[in-house]
């Protein structure tokens, strides 16, 4: 069984450390290694894990608040110096949790444990012959700064894009962030919000009126480029019909 895994960790010979644990053990595929929270966000939202090695103590962003504020939760590790977070990482259903310095004896009990988790849950999924409705999320988490901003789905009005930046804007504020319009577009539900110019993405809920080559939120007019018309357009029938 092959598992795929990042390793979050901010001190670079305790990074290094696991990078080669992990290259030594056949089950393991490393997808990244970062030093921050923020980065390890960035790489869950190109390609989701299996696994997180997770250090607790990091600037910004602890491990503990980052797992919480995971909408998609991998199987987590925690590494740390530590031992009083024992408790709450085991409240958190981590797998294992790791004492600093790791030896590799050790690293590998934690490993199995959770190919062990991941096979059981595959087995129970296997198992079951009725499939339960997927749970849609109801916001997105965006950097503001130096923290992280939870931001509820329906307050969002359009999301504007401007070069390395985007800014979300909603019922009663603008939040601007460092991020990618792309990656943000394929956080948002497909079936509430729709794209209709490489600057602009909108609420379908948000939407007041359209015109021939621009969608009027509130006071704003958003043009419709012809790159994304079709798309808005049938966007937009399909959803009359429902």
């Amino acid at each position: 069984m092959s598992v795929t895994c990042i390793i979050v960790e901010d001190e670079p010979l305790a990074r290094n450390l696991l990078v080669d644990y992990v290259k030594k053990t056949p089950s393991l595929q490393l997808i990244g290694a970062c030093a921050n929270a923020m980065d390890a966000m960035d790489m869950l939202r190109q390609q989701p894990v299996d696994l997180l090695f997770l250090d607790i103590q990091m600037p910004e962003i602890t491990g503990i608040t980052f797992l919480k504020i995971l909408q998609k939760r991998p199987l987590v590790i925690f590494t740390t110096a530590y031992s009083q977070y024992a408790l709450e990482g085991y409240e958190l259903d981590v797998v294992d949790y790791l004492l600093k310095p790791i030896t590799f004896d050790r690293f590998l009990k934690a490993v199995d444990k959770a190919i062990h988790r991941l096979q059981t849950s595959k087995q129970s999924a296997a198992g079951n012959t009725q499939s339960s409705p997927v749970e849609k999320p109801e916001f997105v988490f965006v950097k503001d700064g130096t923290k992280m901003v939870k931001v509820m789905l329906d307050d969002i009005q359009y999301v504007e894009g401007m070069k390395d930046y985007v800014t979300i804007h909603t019922h009663d504020k603008k939040i601007t962030t460092l991020q990618r319009m792309k990656l943000l577009e394929e956080m948002l539900p497909a079936d509430k919000f729709i794209r209709i110019h490489h600057s602009y993405i909108i609420a379908l809920r948000a939407i007041d009126a359209v015109h021939r080559n621009e969608v009027q939120i509130g006071k704003a007019l958003l043009p419709i480029s012809d790159s994304y018309k079709k798309a808005f357009r049938e966007f937009i029938e399909k959803n009359q019909m429902q």
